[in-house]
């Protein structure tokens, strides 16, 4: 991904109240990414983008609330049901070693330690204790695909290079 990229933090799913304010399904793990006073781009389903500028944001049961300038009643965020929330790659700080954004891995292909390709990294979801690699290939070019669930743990991801777009992992199987 080049670095002045934009990517999804969010998306708006809903209002809360009658002065304006968005119901956020937030794809970052905190609130503090939606800073006062800093710019976010919404893009409509259709594609076109524009920016808001964030006023304020807090968490809400399972969402976050957000109120951007300019928005100031209940049509006007009707309106935005629908927007993915954008920011800027360099505006994220560098993860720590070891670790990545999940933007980064979505798209890698995977193969084994033995060189078996074994699909491309389609999602990921966090469990309890560690997140899950949903990784999916053409079942021998049919309608159907192959989906494999890998844990993101050290005994079985061997290997991660975004440069390469490729993650090599060790399967069960492969043991």
């Amino acid at each position: 991904m080049e670095p002045d990229a934009v990517v999804p933090i969010g998306k708006i799913v809903g209002t809360h109240g009658l002065n304006g304010t968005s119901k956020v399904f937030s794809y970052a793990e905190s609130v503090s990414i939606f800073t006062p006073n800093s710019s976010i781009i919404l893009r409509q389903p259709e594609g076109s983008q524009r920016p808001y500028v964030i006023q304020w944001a807090k968490q809400h049961t399972r969402c976050i609330l957000l109120a951007l300038e300019g928005v100031t009643d209940r049509d006007q965020a009707e309106s935005l049901i629908g927007c993915e929330l954008l920011i800027p790659r360099s505006s994220l700080p560098e993860p720590e070693e070891g670790t990545y954004y999940w933007f980064d891995l979505i798209g890698l292909s995977v193969y084994t330690t033995n060189g078996r390709f074994v699909g491309r990294l389609e999602s990921i979801f966090p469990t309890g204790s560690n997140d899950v690699y949903v990784v999916r290939s053409d079942v021998n070019g049919k309608e159907g695909r192959d989906e494999v669930l890998i844990p993101a743990i050290e005994s079985v991801v061997k290997e991660i290079d975004l440069e390469g777009k490729v993650m090599r992992v060790v399967l069960p199987e492969d043991l």
